[in-house]
């Protein structure tokens, strides 16, 4: 099936299974499979096993694992944040959608309120990431601002719009904590919103996806990164096609 008809039938599956909380459908394994991976890369000890477990029942067997708090409750966030990107997905990007997001996300997480992270709202303190130079806090509002406004003005998007666009904003980098997972959850609700294929960015590829971020950040070479999107299209088109394709 052609992935333009492919992606308007992923649109209604999301949809409807989101409204009934379908457990076993497409919205239940991109749930499960994008917190899974997204919070991976960001240092999650969770397993798929029990990332799933957490989505369908909420609760994970104890069989002397430790786990750490903030990764459960981390994750449970992110199936928040995804819940709302559904119900926003056809709204056009701006910067209170983008804190919301981030909101959904960081709400329940007990270490960063009590580290005085900022919650929903831009950074408060300078952060760092890898040996990219990021926005400053007094900057970010007016560096966002500037970014948006850039993105709209290529209406209607296409993968490369994408990738520029986050490339951009987690160079930025606008929250205390959280940017990567806010980001990627941007990447695939502008992915829904433009018609194009959706994607999840797989933990087993994170040092690629890092370099082929840096090379975009550092060189504005993203050539790399486009090519990077592309197989991740491929690979989550193969994955879903048969949760939502009838059989004929």
């Amino acid at each position: 099936m052609e992935q333009n008809k492919m992606i308007y039938l992923l649109k209604d599956r999301f949809q409807i299974e989101a409204g009934r909380q379908d457990r076993s459908g497409v919205y239940a394994l991109t749930q499960r499979k994008l917190a899974y991976n997204s919070n991976r890369i960001e240092g999650s000890t969770l397993t798929e096993k029990q990332t799933a477990s957490i989505f369908e029942t909420g609760t994970i067997r104890a069989d002397g694992s430790v786990f750490r708090t903030k990764d459960v409750e981390e994750m449970t966030g992110h199936f928040t944040m995804f819940n709302y990107m559904l119900s926003t997905c056809e709204e056009r990007l701006n910067q209170e959608l983008i804190k919301a997001y981030h909101y959904r996300l960081k709400a329940g997480v007990f270490e960063d309120i009590a580290n005085g992270y900022p919650i929903g709202e831009y950074k408060n303190r300078r952060n760092m990431v890898s040996d990219i130079t990021t926005s400053s806090p007094e900057n970010v509002a007016e560096d966002m601002e500037l970014l948006l406004e850039s993105y709209h003005e290529k209406e209607p998007h296409d993968l490369e719009d994408l990738a520029e666009f986050h490339a951009k904003f987690e160079k930025i980098h606008p929250f205390q904590d959280g940017n990567g997972r806010t980001g990627r959850l941007i990447l695939f609700k502008e992915c829904l919103r433009s018609n194009i294929m959706p994607f999840i960015i797989g933990d087993d590829r994170k040092a690629e996806y890092y370099e082929c971020l840096n090379n975009a950040q550092q060189k504005g070479d993203y050539a790399p990164i486009i090519r990077f999107f592309e197989e991740e299209q491929e690979k989550y088109a193969e994955m879903v096609k048969d949760f939502i394709c009838p059989v004929e």
